[in-house]
């Protein structure tokens, strides 16, 4: 009975962070690609700060609303998990200026690799083999899904790739340092997911203001919001699908740790290019469909076979 609840937790919490996204990514391209008279938005670390904001004080009012034991969390790990979360975000997007976006797709689907690496270097944790097997197969599905999708469109940007599988590698770096800090948040003090995520977005906001205020990117902002006005109501929405959608992050990093949270996060954009093959009635290449069918089967082999819990090699040791 446990067991199977868990399971429900899991598919609960895996759900909401699919839709909570969908919308998010919706608005998001409607922010930054959307046209407001001549012009277009262009602060993005404007909005990643509105973000954070809005995700510090979700945290909060919840923090306020439930009852909760004291975190006894070590500051630093906060500010690291904060720190490398954004400079993730930052190489991400920077690196689409030289690589073209198949290989951003591959290094995206191997997030899971990285996590699962600092996780066993810094997080401390223990993983059984088959884990390794069923993270492989996912990642292998997601790039032969995506990758076929996006191959035409690459012929023209193979320039200045060193550079820009450099920015690819240091996110993926940051975003495994990030998984590994979390677990080490999660074995050493084990905060509940709305302290976690208080915290996180606390350090966020502070290190982002720095960002804005230093590049003055805050004066144009505010410019722009005056002058169109009307993009406040989508910067409100786009700023509540993704407290929500970290909210869940948050629960799934708290119960089950990053490593799941990563798998989630990563297929998320596979379930939304699928949904959409569906709805548009799009015929999938061969490769797609093997693809496809490695992921579901990665996916249900390590919620159904995989207990899903690491083991901390510290009390390993001792035990």
């Amino acid at each position: 009975m446990v067991k199977h609840k868990t399971e429900i937790r899991f598919i609960f919490y895996a759900s909401s962070i699919f839709i909570c996204y969908l919308i998010f990514g919706m608005l998001q391209e409607k922010i930054t690609r959307g046209k407001y008279g001549d012009e277009t938005f262009t602060c993005a670390l404007s909005l990643v700060l509105i973000q954070c904001i809005v995700n510090y004080t979700f945290a909060q009012i919840l923090m306020l609303s439930w009852k909760h034991e004291k975190d006894t969390t070590r500051t630093i790990y906060y500010f690291s998990s904060a720190l490398t979360y954004l400079l993730a975000m930052v190489c991400s997007v920077m690196a689409l200026q030289w690589v073209n976006y198949p290989t951003q797709v591959v290094g995206k689907a191997a997030k899971p690799i990285p996590v699962m690496i600092l996780g066993v270097l810094i997080g401390r944790k223990q993983y059984p083999l088959k884990k390794y097997l069923f993270v492989f197969l996912i990642v292998i599905g997601i790039i032969l899904f995506m990758y076929k999708d996006q191959a035409k469109k690459s012929n023209d940007d193979s320039q200045g790739m060193g550079i820009g599988e450099v920015l690819l590698f240091l996110s993926l770096t940051m975003d495994g340092l990030t998984g590994a800090v979390q677990e080490r948040i999660k074995s050493e003090s084990s905060p509940t997911a709305y302290s976690m995520m208080l915290n996180t977005n606390w350090w966020s906001t502070i290190i982002s203001a720095f960002g804005v205020l230093l590049s003055g990117e805050i004066f144009k902002f505010v410019t722009f919001v005056n002058q169109h006005p009307e993009i406040v109501i989508y910067l409100i929405a786009f700023a509540l699908m993704g407290a929500l959608g970290q909210l869940f992050i948050f629960f799934m990093v708290a119960e089950f740790g990053p490593l799941p949270c990563s798998v989630v996060t990563t297929t998320r954009k596979f379930f939304n290019v699928l949904a959409s093959v569906i709805v548009f009635g799009n015929v999938l290449q061969i490769r797609q469909w093997i693809g496809a069918v490695l992921v579901f089967s990665g996916l249900f082999l390590d919620i159904f076979y995989s207990k899903g819990k690491a083991t901390p090699a510290k009390r390993a040791v001792n035990k």
